[in-house]
């Protein structure tokens, strides 16, 4: 009898990964676009942390690739996202007895102007925010560092893709 559920339930995921309803990489409803291009986003922020501009703009795209099915031009896109990272900073979060941090938060920020080539409804451009909180007796280098942008990027492309094309 359990495995009668089982194999009910399986099937239930699989019709509804099929019908449009919904889909395991988070998108729903069709896409019109064909083709979908990430331009470069400059470090605008005021303090500057060599590479995170590339290291963005490659885990956007990788994203969008990954979670569709269109793709990657460097020009006439269908869909543009453009923008800049326009914040980047550490702050303490918490404090020891001493005075010391306890806790830093690393903090990026992304302006996103998105373009549908398709369906101009859908532009907008907004801020995407996100953070990363890490031990006061470490910096934002190295391991830590690794850690942190890819946590945030994750979590700032997830955001940037539901915006723009799961319109959650």
């Amino acid at each position: 009898m359990k495995k009668i559920y089982s194999l009910l339930a399986l099937m239930s995921l699989f019709m509804l990964s099929g019908c449009g309803v919904y889909n395991f990489t988070g998108t729903t409803g069709k896409i019109d676009a064909k083709t979908f291009q990430v331009n470069f986003f400059q470090n605008n922020a005021d303090l500057i942390e060599p590479g995170i501009d590339r290291t963005f703009t490659l885990a956007l795209q990788d994203l969008i690739q990954n979670q569709t099915n269109l793709n990657l031009v460097s020009e006439s896109g269908d869909l543009v996202y453009e923008g800049e990272i326009t914040d980047y900073r550490t702050t303490p979060m918490t404090a020891t007895a001493d005075q010391q941090a306890a806790q830093n938060r690393l903090t990026i920020r992304v302006n996103v102007r998105f373009t549908n080539k398709k369906k101009e409804t859908d532009d907008f451009e907004k801020s995407f925010e996100f953070y990363y909180d890490f031990p006061g007796t470490g910096l934002p280098t190295g391991a830590i560092l690794n850690t942190a942008l890819q946590t945030i990027f994750e979590r700032i492309t997830q955001d940037i893709f539901n915006e723009s094309l799961a319109k959650w």
